[in-house]
């Protein structure tokens, strides 16, 4: 479980994005931060991902990641010219994909590592996600499937995605945004795969005279519920938005250490077994069997540096 946030430029005092995330996964998988030159690659190369090979690009940019010690791909990174991305795992009435694919994590480093804007990196992800699919084994001593969305930001424009298996939804992020472990795109999205609403329609999950809702028709009610994600993004948009300009740094901070509110003199992070906070720590039972164990805010300026 994880959150990702994004205060755009207009929202700060200084002019420039901000981008957070916290990395929730298993309390002793090593997460590490890893930097990747640029780089030249001779024609028809072939790249070897976590679990399947596609082709490479001829070019490829630096990155600065962090990153499962186990995987190809990882949980959020930064490219040389100041694109950023964190994923995040969602689940939907369809099942995570457990056939060998791209994960969500692997499609975050090549977009990174391909492109130099937000609505590049849309589109790559997109585009690779439609070719190879997403799927396989996400998790590291626990079997763990999902789908996954995205936050995406460059200094200048910012996009959510959401994906169910090949399909997806995306809206440009106007002021600030904050994504966790559930679909959040209803009706109202900007972009989309061109099966998306035929979809549900076929699968009966758009009730008569409610017209499409994404987050809605597709969710499921099992992880989406008692994994929090929607109160921890309610919970984020709430503190990002509560602060103004000359805070937006600082709430981002105060954001990603947020314990809900709780009493924190008297706070004692295993107590509960659906208590999943943004800044999480594990506890009894499956659903607080993950904690953060990872963590980063970047600003990022109009400028191609990005600093953490």
């Amino acid at each position: 479980m994880c959150d990702t946030m994004v205060a755009m430029r207009e929202m700060t005092a200084d002019g420039v994005t901000v981008f957070g995330k916290n990395s929730d996964r298993e309390p002793n998988e090593a997460q590490y931060i890893a930097w990747f030159p640029a780089a030249d690659h001779p024609s028809g190369t072939q790249l070897h991902c976590t679990y399947i090979d596609i082709p490479q690009v001829e070019h490829t940019h630096a990155v600065l990641l962090s990153k499962p010690f186990w995987m190809w791909g990882a949980e959020m990174g930064a490219n040389e010219h100041g694109l950023v991305i964190g994923n995040e795992a969602v689940f939907s009435k369809i099942p995570g994909p457990k056939e060998k694919a791209l994960l969500g994590m692997d499609l975050l480093r090549l977009a990174l590592e391909r492109v130099s804007t937000a609505r590049q990196a849309l589109d790559v992800i997109t585009s690779l996600l439609e070719r190879h699919g997403q799927g396989g084994h996400a998790g590291f001593t626990h079997l763990t499937y999902y789908h996954n969305s995205f936050l995406i930001a460059d200094p200048q424009d910012a996009w959510v995605l959401e994906t169910v298996e090949r399909r997806w939804a995306a809206r440009q992020v106007r002021g600030a945004a904050s994504i966790s472990n559930c679909l959040t795109l209803g009706s109202e999205f900007d972009l989309s795969s061109n099966d998306l609403v035929s979809f549900a329609q076929a699968k009966g999950w758009i009730k008569g005279g409610q017209g499409f809702d994404f987050a809605r028709d597709y969710s499921d009610f099992v992880y989406t519920t008692f994994a929090r994600g929607r109160q921890r993004c309610q919970r984020s948009q709430q503190l990002l938005k509560a602060k103004g300009k000359e805070d937006t740094i600082f709430a981002v901070f105060a954001t990603l250490r947020d314990h809900g509110g709780k009493d924190e003199a008297n706070f004692q992070p295993d107590r509960g077994i659906f208590d999943f906070d943004i800044c999480a720590h594990a506890g009894f039972g499956p659903v607080r069997s993950s904690q953060t164990t990872a963590r980063w805010w970047l600003t990022c300026t109009a400028s191609t540096l990005c600093t953490s």
